[in-house]
């Protein structure tokens, strides 16, 4: 099996040194301080569950690596619909697309039977620019239930969680997620293969949904909204609405808002990746989190205020962020 990681940040870095633990030829595409310390000294991995250290072949020219059987996707959503030139090269007739994003993502509604089959979330995949770079049939969804920081260049710290959930958005079991499940488990993640992977979307999406952009604006941890409880109060709110456009759109997440709470809290004094951009004066990924439920609950008549203000106040942050880079 062969396999590319585009954008071999911290999560993406993670999965390709895991991967290539279990002898799968990984190409891991990258740029600048982080990709010169891969090439000089390979992805150091720090783990509660153990360290380890692999070494990948790491480059900034896809081209350099040619088709393979697997594009796992470690971009920001936001950044889908440049990534066409990039991933081309990558591609043969029957290469995936693994999608590991936060939010919604832009095949939601591709194969899913309903009144809104087929929909496109403009706030998504703006004019389809997305499907362009990712056409749909190349598509694997992946939720990511793991927590990593690239605590240097080259270096990744795995604070918590192996789950990859993945699964095709037309439900099917295939080939292509068994053999990427089997390389990944052997590398020491879980990696279950899901027929219905929109549930996980929207447990994830509860979390994401509320704790991405509250501790963007608070500068705050995981940890330290959900002991604030005016803070945990928001949180509260925000799951409360996500939960209602998810079951209006044929979804029902099952799980409780509290339960979801205490999975977010075991994250600790983990920055969520919309904190650790804010920090880094990088533009953040609120399109397919806030904006495409706020999208969705027009699109259903949901009554979702609360999503709306911090949708606004957020897009606000985003836009002095924008401007200053």
């Amino acid at each position: 099996m062969k396999v590319a990681v585009l954008g071999a940040g911290a999560i993406g870095a993670y999965v390709g040194a895991a991967l290539h633990r279990a002898g799968v030829e990984v190409h891991l595409i990258a740029r600048g301080a982080h990709l010169d310390a891969i090439r000089r000294a390979g992805v150091r991995v720090l783990s509660p569950r153990g360290d380890f250290t692999a070494h990948p072949h790491a480059t900034d020219d896809p081209t350099e690596v040619g088709p393979v059987d697997h594009v796992f996707l470690g971009l920001k959503a936001n950044s889908y619909a440049a990534a066409g030139p990039m991933i081309r090269p990558l591609l043969h007739e029957t290469t995936s697309i693994i999608a590991a994003q936060n939010g919604i993502p832009w095949w939601y509604f591709h194969g899913l039977k309903g009144p809104y089959e087929g929909y496109r979330i403009e706030s998504v995949d703006p004019e389809g620019s997305v499907t362009a770079s990712l056409p749909l049939h190349r598509a694997v969804g992946c939720v990511v239930y793991a927590a990593t920081e690239i605590e240097e260049p080259g270096v990744i710290r795995h604070l918590e969680g192996t789950r990859f959930s993945i699964g095709e958005p037309r439900g099917e079991l295939t080939e292509r997620c068994a053999s990427f499940s089997e390389a990944a488990v052997a590398g020491g993640l879980k990696c279950p293969v899901e027929t219905d992977l929109r549930r996980d979307i929207w447990i994830k999406l509860m979390g994401n949904i509320a704790f991405n952009p509250i501790s963007a604006l608070a500068r705050a941890t995981m940890a330290g909204i959900c002991r604030h409880d005016g803070a945990r109060g928001l949180v509260v709110a925000m799951m409360e609405e996500t939960v209602e456009v998810a079951r209006r759109v044929g979804c029902d997440p099952g799980i409780s808002i509290e339960r979801r709470i205490r999975g977010a809290e075991r994250a600790g004094e983990h920055k969520t990746s919309t904190l650790q951009d804010v920090e880094k004066g990088k533009p953040l990924e609120l399109d397919v989190l806030l904006a495409a439920v706020v999208e969705l609950a027009d699109l259903t008549g949901a009554d979702v205020p609360t999503l709306r203000a911090i949708h606004a106040v957020s897009d606000l942050l985003n836009e002095s962020l924008v401007r200053a880079s």
